[in-house]
């Protein structure tokens, strides 16, 4: 295990993955995360039912989720797509001694997350808007109004001033995004 100059255990950067919806964000962090044991994932507490399925996520209700935030348990929480969405501030443990740690955020929280968190990325997932329109009609989990808002939300640029932020293509195999998000991840602790 590396150690920082104070001889403390080494704190892996907080890697936001980001992009829109349909976008295979949670399987090219699974992906990296089988192939780096070293990288953690985080778990995001989110006001969704349990049952909605996608990614692994502490469902609460809204009442859970207010008295979270009043007890401070959160290191960063946003609201999208009618649900609130939290960042427990366990993170900070699971940084110890990591390569790194993944969390799927919202674009418009990375600058305050940026401001959060001392080490902090952003891997930007994209898909040409055929393949969007394909996955997001796939999965079945929104209305052909809601799969239309989503596909106009795609295009939404990330916001200006944050500092270090890498393009991941996943508009093909998805070993391939995987590919490219690790060598990034790489050459960054070079």
């Amino acid at each position: 295990m590396s150690v920082s100059a104070d001889m403390s255990p080494a704190k892996g950067p907080v890697i936001a993955v980001v992009g829109p919806s349909g976008v295979g964000k949670d399987s090219v962090m699974s992906g990296l995360a089988v192939a780096d044991p070293r990288l953690r994932s985080m778990r995001r507490v989110i006001t969704r039912a349990p049952d909605a399925g996608g990614e692994d996520y502490q469902p609460v209700s809204e009442t859970e989720f207010e008295a979270l935030v009043q007890a401070d348990v959160f290191a960063l929480h946003w609201r999208a797509h009618g649900l609130r969405y939290g960042i427990p501030r366990d993170i900070e443990k699971l940084r110890i001694g990591a390569s790194g740690v993944l969390v799927n955020l919202s674009r418009a929280v990375l600058l305050q997350a940026q401001e959060v968190f001392d080490d902090f990325r952003v891997i930007s997932v994209t898909a040409d808007p055929e393949v969007l329109a394909q996955r997001l009609a796939g999965r079945g989990r929104e209305d052909a109004e809601e799969v239309q808002r989503r596909l106009a939300r795609a295009s939404l640029a990330l916001p200006d001033g944050l500092r270090q932020v890498y393009e991941v293509d996943n508009s093909g195999a998805l070993c391939a995004a995987i590919v490219q998000a690790q060598a990034i991840i790489q050459a960054e602790r070079a």
